[in-house]
């Protein structure tokens, strides 16, 4: 089977030299991953962000280019070109990052 490029969401909890800010409770890793199927791409994924001193706590997948842009996803060329360079290097390629802060403030 072909190798795919498959859209993740990838929520990290904090660890020592993960390199997110200081105040942050974690954060969200939009990433395009290649693997012959979806399970493959996550793998590879939570296995390079353990490396990466990350702690990766969730992932939900969004499936291949095709997939989403059958269910409509607007997919601009920046996205399309960190895809392609995932595929093209069998990579895991993190395209943001959103770091997580709790809210300091009590709501009323």
């Amino acid at each position: 089977m072909a190798q795919q490029v498959y859209t993740l969401l990838v929520q990290v909890g904090r660890s020592e030299g993960d390199g997110l800010p200081r105040r942050a409770t974690g954060a969200g890793l939009l990433c395009y991953a290649s693997g012959k199927d979806e399970d493959e791409a996550v793998r590879e994924t939570v296995a390079i962000l353990k490396q990466a001193e990350m702690a990766p706590l969730d992932v939900t997948g969004y499936g291949t280019l095709e997939e989403r842009e059958a269910e409509g996803h607007e997919i601009g060329e920046e996205d399309r070109a960190l895809m392609q360079r995932a595929l093209d290097e069998n990579a895991v390629i993190v395209a943001q990052i959103e770091p997580f802060f709790a809210d300091e403030r009590p709501q009323h």
